[in-house]
């Protein structure tokens, strides 16, 4: 233990849900280790609970290989910083969150370097190369996976882990009721309200944005009561969002800063994959998942991906229970078929809910961050 309590733990988040997850873990150990210091790489809401952020992580929050080369320079010199505040700060504990190949590396150099590391959200090894579970292994004392099928994986090549729950379900939560958010937000009553969520990142709107609106042009025609409304993620800009918006027939409501008030109001969602479907899946919302990358990183991950779905809803469940759209078979006309069934069709939009709220119940009673800073609290003592 540290002869002050005085601890130093380095976080390293890459991406807008990383950013979260480790704010979320920071004030938990502040409640536990008042005089805690946290510094280290990520985005606005780790600045918020108190960490030094000495590198704003919003430039490199990238997915896709032709992605990751446009940005390799910026990505490379991040690790570096990275590397050098091992370096310089010498912390007590390092917290990879998330951002898989970019932390492995951050861990490698700083287990070389005595310095104890702690991975929270294991790289989907379920899904595809198995092997990264004795590679991760070799490169970090602890990992803290967010499923509880995920630990066997690691268990059976004696690899530290720890399963901690998944921490949106502490997080996905609305403030307010849908009645009074419906008031909040100046959205009709006895409207049919469908979300558009585009994805947090700028190359998953620059995709995904301009179907989805023109899949809402197309059911507003149809509809007569309809209103579409977008949460908009802390990481996606007004500039990037509002000429897709603006050059749309379709009239959008935009909200910010209140996703899961903004989703308990719609009817039917259309979402990427990822942490919003299964935020989605909590609220218990019916949706449909589009997910395009580019062609050589699809290419590519046709290959390696060892898995029947993309959504987490229905990788939680083990079966097809949310329509998954994928690269050509996102079209308006598939997307606006999807929507139009979950919304007209009784039988199939309560089996749909009956299969989510299943998923919610095996994503347990919630707790992640404070399981996190038990386990990262557990490792400072050692």
């Amino acid at each position: 233990m540290n002869k002050n309590n005085t601890f130093k733990v380095m976080f390293s988040a890459g991406e807008s849900s990383g950013d979260q997850h480790a704010a979320n873990m920071f004030k938990e150990l502040q409640k536990q280790l008042p005089d805690i210091q946290g510094l280290g790489m990520g985005g606005a809401k780790m600045l918020q609970a108190g960490i030094d952020v000495r590198f704003d992580s919003s430039s490199i929050a990238v997915i896709g290989l032709v992605e990751v080369l446009k940005h390799y320079g910026e990505i490379r010199a991040a690790l570096k910083l990275m590397q050098n505040m091992l370096l310089v700060e010498k912390p007590d504990l390092l917290v990879c969150v998330d951002y898989k190949e970019f932390n492995l590396k951050l861990a490698r150099f700083a287990k070389q370097k005595g310095i104890k590391v702690l991975f929270y959200v294991s790289p989907q090894v379920w899904a595809w190369r198995p092997g990264r579970v004795v590679t991760y292994g070799k490169a970090i004392d602890m990992m803290a996976v967010i499923f509880p099928f995920e630990v066997a994986y690691y268990q059976q090549e004696n690899v530290p882990v720890t399963y901690v729950g998944h921490p949106s379900v502490d997080k996905v939560h609305p403030l307010l009721s849908k009645a009074e958010d419906i008031s909040k937000f100046s959205l009709q009553e006895n409207a049919t309200i469908v979300g558009i969520l585009p994805g947090s990142r700028e190359n998953e709107i620059k995709r995904m944005l301009p179907i989805m609106l023109m899949a809402a042009e197309k059911l507003q025609q149809t509809h007569q009561a309809i209103q579409f409304v977008l949460p908009q993620a802390d990481s996606i800009s007004d500039d990037l969002l509002q000429p897709y918006l603006q050059a749309a027939s379709v009239k959008v409501r935009v909200i910010k800063n209140q996703p899961y008030d903004v989703i308990q109001c719609c009817s039917a969602i259309m979402t990427t994959s990822g942490t919003a479907s299964l935020e989605i899946a909590l609220l218990q919302i019916p949706m449909v998942i589009a997910y395009r990358l580019s062609a050589i990183t699809y290419f590519f991950a046709k290959y390696l991906v060892n898995t029947k779905f993309i959504g987490l809803p229905n990788i939680i469940a083990g079966k097809g229970i949310v329509k998954e759209l994928i690269q050509d078979e996102v079209t308006v006309d598939q997307l606006v078929a999807e929507i139009d069934k979950i919304l007209l069709d009784v039988e199939y939009r309560e089996n749909m809910l009956a299969e989510l709220a299943v998923v919610k119940e095996k994503l347990g009673q919630g707790g992640g961050s404070k399981n996190m800073a038990d386990l990262a609290v557990r490792m400072l003592s050692k």
